[in-house]
C-alpha cells in the first residue's frame, strides 16, 4: 500500500511540473509556476524521506510494511 501512495506522490509531482512548464510557456513566470514548482520538490522530498535508507540499510518504507 505504501508504495502506491508514494507512486502516486511522484506522478503528482511530475504532474505539477508539466503543469508549470504548460502555465510558464502561455503567461510567463508568474507566483503560480513557482508555487507549482515548491510543491512538486515538495512531494519528491517527501519520496525520498521515506525511500532513501540510513546508515543501517532501514527505510521509513520497510519499516512500515513489517506487521508489529
Amino acid at each position: 500500500m505504501t508504495a502506491i501512495i508514494l507512486s502516486i506522490a511522484m506522478l503528482g509531482g511530475f504532474a505539477l511540473l508539466w503543469g508549470a512548464w504548460k502555465l510558464w510557456k502561455r503567461d510567463g513566470l508568474g507566483q503560480k509556476v513557482w508555487l507549482m514548482i515548491a510543491a512538486a520538490l515538495v512531494l519528491f522530498a517527501n519520496v525520498a524521506i521515506w525511500t532513501v535508507p540510513d546508515d543501517q540499510g532501514r527505510s521509513l518504507v520497510e519499516s512500515s510494511d513489517q506487521p508489529q
